[in-house]
């Protein structure tokens, strides 16, 4: 007798209760303008990927994912601003239906599935930051509690995702089927 995974009856779930789940305007509306302000604070870690990003100011760049949508603006001072407009120069859509498909890319270090649209040299400096700037938790940490303090909490964060990554790495090859069952 087959039985489902109690995983994937969890996912099914998630995804049913995130489908009939639609939060208040005013709770997108701030949680995508805190959204840009970390973008902003990880960008400015980042002098290159400033002056790249300036390169493209005013630039329409329009994220979607299901139902949600985001449009930014590259400024002078090369960060991203909150716009509203109606047409795009480059539009990244995100073809993955689950959030639990797109967490699971982002753990095992892959990007999400994304459809690109619209000017090909803008997508290539989007590209560019996607694969050069990353976020220094550990030093932001430090700021607030000290190195030593943040040292040890990365320590065991890293740890943490490594299992994590181990464990859904184990649960993508047990869940795919073997190519003796196939024959």
């Amino acid at each position: 007798m087959a039985t489902q995974s109690p995983f994937s009856l969890a996912a099914q779930a998630l995804q049913q209760f995130g489908a009939s789940l639609t939060p208040p305007s005013w709770v997108m509306d701030e949680t995508l303008n805190r959204v840009v302000l970390f973008v902003n604070h990880v960008l400015m870690q980042e002098p290159e990927a400033m002056r790249r990003l300036a390169r493209q100011k005013g630039q329409r760049i329009e994220l979607q994912w299901q139902r949600f949508t985001l449009q930014l603006s590259p400024t002078p001072a090369g960060l991203f601003e909150r716009v509203q407009s109606d047409g795009f120069d480059l539009r990244l859509t995100a073809t993955d239906e689950s959030p639990l498909d797109i967490a699971t890319a982002l753990l095992r270090g892959d990007k999400p599935s994304v459809r690109v649209e619209g000017d090909v040299q803008l997508a290539a400096e989007v590209n560019w930051l996607i694969d050069h700037v990353r976020w220094d938790a550990e030093e932001d940490l430090a700021r607030l509690i000290g190195d030593a303090s943040a040292h040890t909490l990365a320590q065991w964060a890293r740890s943490a995702m490594t299992a994590l990554k181990q464990f859904t790495t184990h649960r993508r090859e047990s869940a795919e089927p073997s190519p003796k069952a196939a024959s």
